[in-house]
């Protein structure tokens, strides 16, 4: 044995080397042949344009055939995405994939389940007055509506040519939306109803302001507002004759969303833990805060319009200085909240909930204007990936946009800014109690253990003292972007569970090295995306996305 022992060695030593070639030469070829980060983004691109619906004169095609053809070719786009093996990237650009394979399932899902175009008769509410302060519409929305709040009148010349023509395809939109609405949901029918009727508000509205700055367009805005008129008819008959069905997608549908689209680790039954949980606790430290303050004078609303102004305008100003001399995050010099723009109501005027809450004490809801700070770090500050600068699709970023907004409240709270404005506590507490509320209807509509007004009562009667009214906008609203979107309601509540445990992770990590500004400024990195991707590339912890993979 020792006579050989030298060319053994050299046998071993030529092996290794041969087969650490063959590795690395390998390793090549499988990263070859499984696609890289650029063709991920080529991918992304001609998936966001296979995703539109086909356009024609203006109307954009929602007929059975049409969505049966994008449908049959949605598998070619994400069979081609499994080929590509993201395993070996740099976990931000694996987060870019996952990202475009919630997109791919987000329409796989309203294919299979939501078919909005079918069962949703406001899906086909084609012109907006109000700006949303989230990156896209709540819930399912047409193809390129006309949304006024984009433009100022009077119209440049290019906005008149797409007012001419958007308002020139409303009959053609409605007439084909009574071809394709076959289903006869009838809770979603209810609920989007008031929708309809304020599009035909709206395009008065806008008949009377063009007759002013375009009188040649305004005739285009009286025929629209007659096809929703009779659209709006239509609905209502045929709502009429309708049986109580379920519209729910099912426990099993809403936790394959959840998992594969939303990206969110909670299934349908944790869900519901976490919001009796939250329930509990929110109510339970309510009463707590309630017996502090029980020596300080109630909080009341302001007895004119300027004592109005003046609360809104200082409670702008206070939470905008909080957030840069506290270092809460980096704040750019463009970051804003408008001042008072609102009407003002008597001090013993009948306020439905968020009304009632802003006309005690301003700054808790400024907490949750965090919606419109994040719009603008995403106009003026986009992220470097092409797949996150722009707004996802399918409301993929609920958990993040929602999760953080409500998480504000709380976190602002803790951090200081109501030391002066002990009562405003209180009204944070009950926010929570009420969110939770509405969202018990989300996930209960969605089991079909509820119907609608099952939901409505269970948030009316759990909303402390009595805020949410029963026969008031607020809970109509939310009812149908819960009923349309599942785990919408849910993402308030939930999406602010998992930043509390992202926090805890990466403080954990930081040790005495924490600030709240670097985390701050890590999170609004990430981009807006699903809170379980921004952990992972924050903590590098695989445990949520393996859950979810």
């Amino acid at each position: 044995m020792n006579k050989y022992r030298p060319l053994y060695l050299v046998f071993i030593f030529l092996f290794f080397l041969i087969s650490g070639f063959m590795a690395i030469s390998g390793e090549k070829a499988v990263s070859k042949d499984a696609g890289s980060y650029d063709e991920l983004v080529a991918l992304f691109r001609e998936w966001r344009e296979f995703q539109k619906p086909r356009v024609v004169n203006g109307v954009p095609d929602y007929s059975a055939a049409a969505m049966k053809e994008q449908r049959d070719k949605l598998a070619a786009f994400q069979k081609r995405l499994a080929a590509i093996d993201c395993t070996r990237w740099p976990v931000a650009q694996q987060v870019d994939y996952h990202l475009v394979r919630a997109e791919m399932n987000g329409l796989e899902f309203d294919h299979r389940v939501l078919r909005p175009w079918s069962r949703m008769p406001n899906f086909y509410v084609s012109v907006t007055a109000s700006e949303h302060d989230v990156p896209l519409r709540e819930g399912p929305e047409i193809f390129d509506p006309l949304n006024l709040w984009k433009h100022e009148l009077p119209l440049g010349e290019k906005e008149v040519l797409e007012y001419r023509e958007k308002l020139r395809a409303v009959p053609a939109i409605l007439a084909q939306g009574k071809k394709n609405l076959v289903e006869e949901t009838k809770d979603l029918w209810t609920l989007g109803i008031p929708e309809i009727r304020g599009e035909s508000r709206t395009l008065d509205y806008l008949a009377r302001q063009l007759a002013k700055y375009h009188p040649d367009i305004a005739p285009e805005a009286k025929r629209a507002k007659s096809a929703v008129d009779d659209f709006l008819f239509w609905v209502e008959e045929k709502e009429k004759t309708m049986k109580p069905a379920p519209c729910g997608i099912g426990v099993e549908n809403f936790d394959w969303y959840m998992k594969n689209v939303h990206l969110v680790p909670y299934t349908w039954k944790e869900q519901v833990a976490v919001l009796e949980r939250e329930w509990e606790r929110s109510t339970a430290s309510l009463k707590l805060e309630e017996h502090r303050n029980r020596h300080l004078p109630e909080l009341v609303p302001p007895a004119t319009e300027e004592e109005a102004r003046r609360r809104y305008n200082e409670a702008v100003d206070e939470f905008m200085r909080f957030l840069r001399e506290e270092s809460v995050f980096t704040v750019p010099d463009y970051l804003h909240l408008d001042y008072f723009r609102g009407r003002f109501a008597p001090p013993d005027a009948r306020r439905d909930f968020f009304a009632k809450v802003e006309s005690l004490d301003s700054m808790p809801m400024k907490c949750h204007s965090m919606h419109w700070l994040d719009k603008q770090l995403m106009a003026n500050d986009p992220h470097p990936s092409p797949i996150r600068r722009v707004p996802l699709l399918y409301n993929i970023w609920d958990s993040r946009a929602e999760g953080l907004a409500t998480a504000m409240e709380e976190l602002m709270m803790q951090a200081g800014l109501l030391d002066e404005r002990p009562r405003a506590k209180e009204l944070v507490y009950i926010l929570v109690a009420m969110r939770c509320a509405r969202a018990m209807g989300d996930l209960k509509m969605h089991s079909n253990k509820w119907n609608l007004e099952q939901a409505r009562q269970y948030a009316v009667e759990r909303t402390p003292y009595g805020w949410l009214l029963r026969d008031g906008e607020t809970i109509w609203t939310d009812l149908r972007i819960y009923l349309q979107q599942p785990g919408y309601g849910t993402s308030y509540v939930v999406g602010k569970v998992q930043i509390d445990k992202l926090m805890a992770d990466r403080s954990g990590q930081m040790g005495a090295g924490f600030k709240l500004q670097k985390f701050m400024d890590e999170f609004l990195g990430c981009g807006m995306i699903p809170v379980s991707l921004s952990r992972w590339e924050m903590t590098g912890l695989e445990d949520e996305i393996k859950k979810l993979w």
